[in-house]
C-alpha cells in the first residue's frame, strides 16, 4: 500500500474473491427470503425440527402413531 499499482494476478484473485462473497451473500439472501430455516440442508422442508435441521439429523422425523 505504497502506492504501488496492483498487478494483473493480484487483480484477477482480488476480482475472484470478490466474485465468490457476492455470490454467497446473494445465495444467503434469496434462502432466507424463501423462508429456509437450514440452508443448504436437503431435508430443511421436511424437517420436523423448527428453526434448526439439527434436529432430524438428515433424516425425516417418524410420526408416533399410538
Amino acid at each position: 500500500m505504497c502506492g504501488e499499482p496492483i498487478s494483473m494476478e493480484d487483480g484477477v484473485i482480488i476480482g475472484i474473491v470478490v466474485f465468490l462473497v457476492v455470490g454467497i451473500s446473494l445465495y444467503l439472501y434469496r434462502s432466507k427470503k424463501r423462508g429456509e430455516t437450514c440452508i443448504g440442508c436437503p431435508y430443511c422442508k421436511k424437517c420436523a425440527g423448527k428453526g434448526s435441521c439439527g434436529n432430524c439429523g438428515g433424516k425425516e422425523e417418524k410420526k408416533h402413531t399410538g
